[in-house]
């Protein structure tokens, strides 16, 4: 049964930092294409950024330059480093990875405040 855990979110002022971490069970990161989503309150989903099975990375316009995403192939972990953060990323980030379906954690909520 494939998992996926995300955890890392918390309460950062405007302009802090937060590391993101996705871990998997009964999937291995290395061969799927893994991405991170976030929701807003009283707002759609909405793609931040992805991590190809080659590596290769994409992000949304509105967070590029403030995000990294990451791969751990020891530990099968997938990370979200983000910086500068404004009040409008307050959201619930999920991980999602794409293995025959798609699959989705729980989520991990960022609270960006002063």
């Amino acid at each position: 049964q494939v998992q996926l855990v995300e955890s890392g979110g918390g309460l950062v002022q405007p302009g802090g930092s937060l590391r993101l971490s996705c871990a998997a069970s009964g999937m291995v990161f290395e061969f799927v294409d893994t991405a991170w989503y976030r929701q807003a309150p009283g707002k759609s989903r909405e793609f931040v950024a992805t991590i190809t099975r080659a590596g290769r990375t994409n992000y949304a316009d509105s967070m590029k330059g403030r995000v990294t995403i990451s791969r751990d192939k020891s530990n099968n972990m997938v990370f979200l480093q983000m910086n500068n953060l404004k009040f409008e990323d307050t959201a619930v980030y999920y991980c999602y990875a794409s293995w025959g379906m798609g699959y989705w954690g729980k989520g991990t909520l960022v609270t960006v405040s002063s």
